[in-house]
């Protein structure tokens, strides 16, 4: 390998990535806009829940009972209505997400001692939400009712009613559970996945169209050393994307950081290096744009998104899904960001990880590197 050939292709492109201004503004600025929109629009915490509440009893007792639900954070009581026919509209425009019903005589019950029912009307088209919104409704009320029996207890001069098992909840990691410390991170294994395919999958394949790829052939340039050089200058610009994130996801989303930026920088650069890759290869094998662009996006973006656990638990997931799954190197990246982000593990946890990514690395590498050479010889 010559240095000096390297050298001069490695020119070539940055001059040409400098010429470029619109794609080189839109590979910087696409980065912050994504990550600003997925960061503030993406969000699994559910709360403020939009909430009707229909008291067909009007009693002191059920007005305590909305009032709890209106002092909820997780609850935003909308208004009341008087019938169930508001709340089943309610619903069906999408207005709300939970319609609370307090029966007639539910007081009169709980005076008696006797069990006083609550109706909870979900919109269950979006499941996982409405389970979790069920949760809390089912925790407010229950809690409501331990309060409703100790404070009877009291009046008859009963002793206080012990709770037979007191559970203390410690979040490791994540101590407010927050969306976007598990969301944020993620964000830059499929950002960096998708614009270093979609930044090198064009490169080999515009050589071919414009016909200048027969002028390098006929150089004493090598399938190496043209690799490297047209890599030298994408590369540059992904680490640019990999502060530009970083920066954003730290100062802006005030995402923890309890590990090492070392360690986050040396794994960034493996995992971008192997993206990298993966777009030049691409490019060589098909000689054409379009298809590089599409298939780029197919292979990188897709399943950076959906099989990297980034959204979707893979344990969850089909067999086959979670088999297909192995191979996908945002999978490992994710993991590496998540456990320097939060748990600010280091290379003795993550050594594995960071293995399977060199590995990754080296294999489209060489993949890359044949292909040109059967391209270029």
């Amino acid at each position: 390998m010559s240095f000096r050939r390297y050298r001069a292709i490695a020119h070539k492109e940055f001059l040409h990535i400098l010429r470029d201004t619109r794609s080189l503004m839109a590979a910087l600025a696409i980065p912050l806009f994504l990550l600003l929109l997925f960061g503030y629009a993406l969000t699994l915490d559910v709360d403020r829940i939009p909430t009707y509440i229909y008291d067909h009893d009007r009693t002191p007792q059920s007005r305590d009972l909305a009032e709890r639900f209106r002092g909820s954070r997780y609850f935003q009581v909308l208004g009341h209505v008087d019938d169930y026919r508001g709340i089943e509209r309610a619903i069906d425009r999408n207005r709300i997400l939970l319609g609370v019903v307090i029966p007639h005589e539910f007081a009169h019950k709980l005076e008696a001692g006797q069990v006083a029912d609550v109706q909870l009307l979900l919109d269950g088209s979006d499941s996982n939400t409405a389970a979790i919104a069920m949760g809390y409704a089912q925790a407010l009320t229950q809690m409501y009712a331990l309060e409703l029996r100790t404070a009877a207890q009291n009046r008859k001069g009963a002793p206080r009613i012990a709770v037979p098992v007191d559970a203390r909840i410690r979040v490791a990691y994540n101590e407010d559970v927050k969306s976007k410390n598990f969301i944020v991170p993620g964000l830059m294994a499929v950002i960096l996945m998708m614009l270093s395919g979609m930044l090198t999958s064009l490169t080999i394949a515009r050589e071919w169209e414009s016909g200048t790829m027969e002028q390098l052939i006929s150089t004493p340039v090598r399938p190496v050393e043209l690799l490297l050089g047209k890599l030298s200058a994408y590369f540059a610009v992904g680490v640019v994307d990999v502060v530009i994130t970083l920066v954003v996801g730290v100062g802006v989303f005030e995402v923890p950081l309890r590990g090492s930026v070392l360690l986050l920088g040396v794994t960034s650069c493996i995992f971008l290096f192997g993206a990298l890759c993966w777009g030049i290869f691409l490019s060589a094998a098909t000689r054409s744009q379009a298809m590089a662009y599409q298939l780029s996006m197919v292979t990188s973006f897709l399943p950076a998104f959906l099989l990297s656990g980034f959204i979707f638990s893979i344990e969850n997931m089909p067999r086959v899904i979670q088999a297909v799954s192995y191979i996908v190197p945002a999978r490992y990246f994710m993991a590496i960001l998540r456990g320097i982000f939060l748990k600010g593990t280091g290379w003795g946890t993550l050594w594995f990880e960071i293995l399977l990514l060199v590995v990754y690395a080296g294999v489209v590498f060489l993949l890359a590197t044949r292909k040109m050479r059967l391209k270029v010889a």
